[in-house]
């Protein structure tokens, strides 16, 4: 799967012309996250977790529209209280913080305003959007849970580039499929959504 993405990254950039200009960085970012079920049998509540990677941005000169891709590390979850029912209560499962570490592949379009009389090589708005493509590596101890091998979800958001260097951007991201499901409860099932706030540095 890792290799098709960026299979098709590659095909992008080649189709996107000889003048496309491709710059990587570091990123790094905070995150806040909930789980949100088919029904509402468990109150669950919102945890603040991280993420940090390599990203790398395809951008073709005067007219503003790009790519941007990254690999990163993934920390988010969310706090649920499986111990106010007894399916779960029995089993002496609690109320529970549920983390997910996971490797997180975004591969978003992207448009930046770089035609501003020059003002765009202090300050250069974007917004951006498309899928992500997640990974799950490890996760607490989980005894009510059981999760799948990947992901699937869709992200947007808006930023700005400072100093045709530094991006800072916020978004709002949201699981297509599930990311956890219930051990007893045939098809019981979440996805997580949250806030993201991420800083890169672009060479």
């Amino acid at each position: 799967m890792i290799k098709k993405i960026f299979a098709l990254v590659a095909a992008l950039s080649i189709a996107f012309g000889a003048a496309a200009e491709f710059r990587w960085g570091p990123t790094a970012g905070l995150n806040v996250s909930s789980f949100f079920w088919k029904q509402k049998l468990c109150k669950t509540t919102q945890l603040a977790g991280f993420q940090a990677g390599i990203m790398g941005e395809v951008m073709i000169p005067g007219i503003g529209f790009g790519i941007d891709m990254a690999l990163k590390y993934h920390l988010n979850g969310a706090t649920v209280n499986f111990g106010e029912h007894e399916v779960w209560a029995s089993d002496g499962i609690g109320n529970q913080k549920v983390w997910m570490h996971t490797l997180e592949i975004p591969l978003n379009l992207r448009f930046k305003w770089t035609r501003m009389q020059g003002l765009e090589r202090y300050i250069a708005p974007f917004v951006y959007g498309g899928p992500v493509f997640t990974f799950n590596v490890a996760t607490n101890r989980q005894p009510a849970l059981e999760h799948p091998a990947a992901t699937i979800g869709l992200q947007c958001g808006l930023g700005g580039e400072i100093f045709e260097k530094f991006q800072v951007s916020a978004g709002y991201v949201w699981d297509v499929s599930y990311q956890i499901r219930t051990k007893k409860l045939d098809n019981y099932s979440a996805r997580a959504q949250g806030w993201l706030l991420n800083v890169a540095y672009l060479f």
